[in-house]
């Protein structure tokens, strides 16, 4: 009956032109609402049948590449192959710049199979080359009018966005972005929209992303090194050593190298990108986390669960061979400073994956940070210094941006000194014996935190944490060994134990 009436309100309207825009208007939104409950409730034919009709209507739509995504993203893993391509019909395919490949893997009669990590690669190069803002145009071969292209589209993008607090389109949830008003937004939006289209599985797309990622620096190198690419400035081989240590002989072996990607056709990524192996490498990474960022919380999930495993089969963590202090520098080559392996050639699986983390958590909007604990969760039982280092360096950066959120700082300070009790509870047998001051840069980065969130901010001069906040770390604290106890005596609501307590204003006035 409603389609009826829209038909006939159609035909009046086309004897009465004058009133068409007002009364169109009005009908547009109710069309993707009667496809939003037809597929709710399973009607997926009917819901065919209303695109097929109303497709040529829908492109008057003002938000109907808003529509196309949202529908992909809210009904992920629900919809049959011939529904996705018929809601993607109802965007002016012609304009959009999907991938050359796209409509193969969309429209494939063969049984349904992963695209190859070629098609997943080319898609985040699209994204390096017209999202990521480019780095320092001095360090970039490219051309000095693509610069000056991708500067135009990122300037109209920040300059199109009124209000004193711009939010960028990356920290905002992806059913809170409109439709793209730049080109830069329209190729990131685009790629979310071919992601969300595949016929196959979040898990599988998000490992696709993640062995792209884990190994992206030796296949590039080694494609670069090839019978037609350039020498990189050490002269390594084909092999690269991907030890923390680097130079060892151990490193060497090419049963611990991290291979290339087989199934990636890289020979001319560095030049299409005009950037570095070691820049583009790392500017890959940023857009994979960027554009996991975008999708929906099914592939969060899946980059967690992904990114654990990986750190988890780490060789060098699982070696028992290898001794703390092999493991301790093993952690500062990776983590603390990776700049080292990008300068050397080498990478490790674990550096590249925290930088994807990191990446995709500098994207997330705050409301969705709280999934990044199960990272953790499945990380432990911690049982090594060495994977501690590896815990705080994922989490640490998100502390102070949680310093409004003041839930969200407590559950995730808790979950830090609850991992820490994996390795120095009071009831713990370490394997070999451990120091407490070996993690003092640890307690250090602990005291620093809770005071930025006290401030709200920068840490002043007169910067106190909350009370709660100390309550929480003295609760923890109970468990821990007695001499990281004494490290921690300060972060406690005792004034004859803590100075931050007895100089507290609210601890003083209440000291019950």
């Amino acid at each position: 009956m409603g389609f009826y009436i829209i038909d006939i309100a159609l035909f009046k309207l086309s004897r009465y032109p004058t009133f068409f825009d007002d009364i169109a208007a009005h009908l547009l939104p109710v069309i993707p609402l009667i496809v939003y409950r037809l597929i709710e409730n399973d009607a997926m034919d009917p819901a065919d049948r209303v695109l097929a009709t109303y497709s040529s209507f829908l492109a008057y739509h003002p938000l109907r590449f808003t529509f196309v995504r949202d529908i992909l993203a809210y009904f992920y893993g629900h919809l049959p192959g011939k529904l996705i391509v018929r809601i993607l019909n109802v965007l002016d395919l012609a304009k959009i710049p999907f991938s050359e490949s796209f409509p193969q893997h969309i429209s494939s009669s063969n049984p349904v199979i992963c695209p190859p990590l070629d098609y997943f690669a080319t898609l985040l190069l699209g994204l390096v080359n017209n999202v990521i803002p480019p780095l320092n145009s001095n360090t970039k071969s490219g051309s000095i009018a693509d610069a000056s292209v991708r500067a135009h589209h990122n300037k109209t993008q920040a300059t199109s966005q009124p209000g004193p607090t711009n939010i960028s389109e990356g920290q905002k949830a992806f059913y809170q972005i409109q439709d793209p008003g730049t080109y830069t937004q329209l190729v990131l939006e685009t790629a979310v929209i071919e992601i969300l289209s595949l016929p196959v599985s979040a898990s599988q797309i998000v490992s696709s992303l993640v062995q792209i990622v884990v190994n992206i620096q030796p296949t590039l190198i080694q494609t670069s090194n090839g019978p037609h690419g350039a020498t990189n400035s050490i002269g390594q081989g084909s092999v690269l050593p991907t030890s923390p240590s680097g130079g060892s002989t151990d490193s060497l072996g090419a049963s611990r190298s991290n291979p290339s990607v087989s199934g990636i056709n890289t020979s001319s990524f560095v030049s299409r990108s005009g950037y570095t192996c070691q820049q583009l490498s790392c500017l890959l990474i940023q857009a994979c986390g960027l554009l996991l960022a975008q999708l929906p919380s099914d592939f969060h999930l899946q980059l967690y669960m992904e990114a654990s495993r990986i750190i988890k089969e780490s060789w060098w963590l699982t070696d028992g061979k290898r001794s703390l202090g092999e493991l301790d520098s093993a952690v500062g080559y990776a983590l603390l400073d990776p700049t080292w392996a990008a300068q050397d050639n080498t990478s490790t699986a674990i550096g590249n994956i925290v930088a994807l983390l990191h990446s995709f958590f500098s994207n997330l909007p705050q409301e969705w940070l709280e999934g990044t604990h199960v990272i953790i969760k499945h990380l432990r039982p911690v049982t090594s210094v060495a994977m501690l280092r590896i815990v705080f360096r994922i989490m640490g950066p998100l502390l102070p941006r949680l310093a409004n959120a003041h839930t969200l700082f407590n559950k995730t300070l808790a979950l830090l000194l609850n991992t820490m009790g994996d390795v120095f509870g009071r009831n713990v047998q370490p394997p070999s014996p451990v120091e407490a001051s070996e993690i003092a840069d640890l307690i250090d980065f602990l005291h620093h935190v809770v005071h930025y969130e006290g401030q709200g901010g920068p840490v002043q001069v007169n910067s106190k944490p909350r009370p709660e906040v100390l309550a929480l770390c003295g609760r923890a604290a109970e468990s821990l060994r007695p001499d990281v106890q004494h490290l921690l005596s300060h972060l406690k609501p005792d004034m004859n134990s803590s100075i931050y307590a007895a100089t507290h204003p609210k601890l003083a006035q209440n000291p019950a």
